[in-house]
C-alpha cells in the first residue's frame, strides 16, 4: 500500500499531491530584496524533487517590515519574478506558497528604512536597536498592507499564502506579554492582545477569496518565562478556527529570546562568525566571549514538537501542519497517525531536495541530514545552503561540524 505521506492533502480550496510541504525556512536568495536565480533554481529544485508544496519563505508586506536584504519585499515591481518561479514550480506538479509577515523590532533602519516598530517601545538586544512602538493611527494601513500582499500573491500565481504569527515577528510580538505592554484596545488581556492578529487574518481571508489557501504560523509556547503559555496559544488556535483560515503550523520559539527553541540542536557560533562581515567585529567578539550564554543550546530529537502539537490536534478540528525536526519516514508516518493533516520540512530539503521522491522510491528511509545547523549559522549572512555542498570549508568549520554531528 502507498504510505499515507503520499497521499493527496487540502488546504482549503488546493489540493496537493502529498502531505510533504517544504517550510518557510529563510533562503536568503532574494539579493536587494527581490526574487533571484538562486531562489528560482532552490525551489524548482524542490518541486522537481517531489513535495507536495514548496513555501518561499518570509516575504515583509512592506518595507518597515524587512529584517534582511536577502529578504523578499512584496511589492508590485517583482510580481513578474515571482510568477516565473510559480509557473516553474507548477510546471514540476507542485504547488506554490509564500509566507507573508513582518519583523516588527527585528530590524535596522539601514534594512527596513525606518525607526523599527513593534507592539511596544523599548530596545532589542538580539538587533541591537530602539524600537518605537505602532501608533494606532499606523495599525489599519499596517492591516492593509498584508491584504495587499495577498493580492500580489495571488497576482503572482500562488496558490497559498502563510501567514507568520509566531517566531517573535510582528503579530506575535502583539501576542506576547513577552513584548507587549501597551496600554490601549491592542494591550492587556489575551482578547486585545489578539486584536491585531484578528484584523490582519479578516483582510487575508477577504483578500484571499474563495481560490487561495491560507495558512498560519503560530507558536504552541514561546519557549522562555514571560512569554506566551500553554493554555493562551491553545486559546490563539481556537481563535484562528473561528476566523475561518484553512491551515495551522504549529511551531514554538521567539527568535529574539529563545531562538533554538524553534530549530533545536546548537547554534554553529564559529561558522556564524565566520561569515559575518568585519564591520560587525563587535558581535563578532561577543559571540566569542558569551556566545552559548546568548544562544544556547536546546537539545534536538526527531519530531521534537509532536507532544505539545496533540494538545492543539485535540481542541481543534481544522488541519493542522507538523513541523519540527522530521528526517524519517517512520516519524513522519507516526504524525499523520497521531491526526495530523500535514508535514513540514526544510533542514531535510536543504541537504537534499530530492529527499521525497528518495523516500517514495523506497531509496532512503531517512534524511543524511544530521543537525550540525551548519546552513543556520550561514543564512544570517549567505544563502542558505548545506554544508556538504560547499567546497573547501575551513578546518575550524569543519571540525564544529563534525562535533555537532557526533552528538546525535
Amino acid at each position: 500500500m502507498e504510505s499515507p505521506i503520499f497521499t493527496p492533502l487540502q488546504i482549503g480550496p488546493v489540493t496537493l499531491r502529498n502531505r510533504v510541504i517544504r517550510s518557510a525556512a529563510f533562503e536568503n536568495m532574494a539579493y536587494n530584496n527581490s526574487p533571484s536565480k538562486d531562489l528560482y533554481d532552490y525551489h524548482t529544485a524542490v518541486a522537481r524533487g517531489g513535495v507536495g508544496m514548496t513555501t518561499v519563505a518570509y516575504a515583509a508586506v512592506c518595507r518597515s517590515g524587512l529584517s534582511f536584504r536577502g529578504q523578499l519585499w512584496m511589492r508590485e515591481e517583482i510580481v513578474p519574478a515571482l510568477k516565473e518561479l510559480t509557473d516553474a514550480i507548477h510546471a514540476e506538479g507542485a504547488k506554490a506558497s509564500i509566507q507573508l509577515g513582518h519583523c516588527g523590532n527585528m530590524t535596522h533602519r539601514a534594512t527596513c528604512g525606518c525607526m523599527p516598530v513593534g507592539a511596544s517601545t523599548g530596545f532589542n538586544l538580539y538587533s541591537p536597536t530602539f524600537v518605537r512602538g505602532l501608533r494606532k493611527e499606523e495599525i489599519a494601513g499596517l492591516v492593509r498592507d498584508f491584504g495587499q500582499a495577498v493580492r500580489l500573491a495571488r497576482k503572482a500565481g500562488f496558490d497559498c499564502v502563510e501567514i507568520h504569527a509566531g517566531h517573535g515577528y510582528l503579530i506575535s510580538q502583539f501576542l506576547s506579554p513577552y513584548t507587549n505592554h501597551r496600554r490601549d484596545e491592542y494591550g492587556g488581556s489575551l482578547e486585545n492582545r489578539m486584536r491585531l492578529m484578528r484584523e490582519v487574518i479578516r483582510e487575508v481571508m477577504q483578500a484571499a477569496g474563495d481560490d487561495m489557501g491560507v495558512v498560519v504560523k503560530m507558536n504552541m509556547h514561546d519557549g522562555f518565562k514571560g512569554g506566551m503559555q500553554r493554555p493562551e496559544c491553545l486559546e490563539v488556535a481556537r481563535e484562528l478556527e473561528r476566523l475561518g483560515v484553512h491551515a495551522i503550523v504549529l511551531s514554538a520559539g521567539f527568535v529574539s529570546k529563545a531562538p533554538m527553541e524553534v530549530m533545536r540542536g546548537a547554534m554553529p557560533l564559529k561558522t556564524l562568525a565566520h561569515y559575518m562581515d568585519w564591520k560587525h567585529w563587535w558581535l563578532k567578539a561577543g559571540l566569542a566571549l558569551a556566545g552559548r550564554l546568548m544562544i544556547p543550546t536546546v537539545p534536538y530529537s526527531e519530531g521534537y514538537f509532536l507532544e505539545d502539537a496533540k494538545e492543539f490536534r485535540a481542541v481543534v478540528k481544522l488541519p493542522l501542519i507538523y513541523v519540527g525536526g522530521l528526517v524519517s519516514r517512520e516519524k513522519m508516518e507516526e504524525v499523520l497517525a497521531a491526526g495530523f493533516e500535514g508535514l513540514q520540512m526544510a533542514r531535510a530539503l536543504v541537504h537534499d531536495t530530492d529527499f521525497v521522491n528518495k523516500l517514495r522510491s523506497g531509496e532512503v528511509e531517512r534524511s543524511g541530514c544530521k543537525h550540525s545547523n551548519y546552513c543556520i549559522g550561514r543564512m544570517y549572512t549567505l544563502e542558505m545552503k548545506c554544508h556538504h555542498c560547499v567546497n573547501r570549508l575551513p578546518a575550524s568549520l569543519q571540525k564544529e561540524i563534525d562535533r555537532a554531528e557526533k552528538t546525535l
